[in-house]
This record gives structure tokens, sequence and C-alpha cells, in this order.
């Protein structure tokens, strides 16, 4: 019998640690989107320190982080993640807003 090996996104964050990715938007300088962070582990949670220190708003979602972390750093993120993008940008605006 071989034994099969399945790859299970929470074991691997518990055993690697946390994923983090920074993307940055200015609607008057940026065409997309871009990624200029990433991470994992220690790299990861020194980005979601950063972010809380300078009152950055973090939002957690699997299936993004997963596809941002193949992106290479300075790229752009692909036209397939806008919609999730816009739903993320739009929520913590909202958040800005009420505080």
């Amino acid at each position: 019998m071989r034994n099969a090996h399945y790859f299970n996104p929470k074991k691997s964050r518990t055993m690697n640690g946390p994923t983090a990715a920074v993307i940055k938007y200015d609607t008057n300088q940026d065409a997309a989107p871009t990624v200029i962070a990433q991470g994992s582990g220690q790299v990861a949670k020194k980005i979601m320190e950063l972010a809380q220190q300078n009152n950055i708003q973090i939002q957690e979602d699997e299936s993004l982080i997963s596809t941002l972390l193949n992106i290479d750093l300075g790229e752009s993120v692909p036209p397939q993640l806008y919609a999730a993008i816009a739903e993320i940008l739009i929520l913590l605006e909202e958040i800005e807003k009420k505080y």
C-alpha cells in the first residue's frame, strides 16, 4: 500500500504559520492593484504586525491569499481577481467611515 499525500490548506497553515499579501492601489496612479509584499510564517506575522501598528485594515480571504501568493512582487493583480479585490476595498472603505 502506498502512502497518499493530499494537500490540506488548514494543516499547511498550522505547520507553516500564517500567510499574508499586501496590495497597493492608487486610483490616480495605478491601472490595477499591485502586489507589493507577501510571505508566510514569520514574514506574514511581521506584515500583519506592521499593518496593525499603522492602522491598516486586514481582510482574511483564504482563496484570494493563495492566488496573491503566486503573483510576483510588483506585478498587477490579474483581472480575474478584480471583483474580489473590489469587494474587499469597499468593505474596508465602509469600516474606515465608521471609525
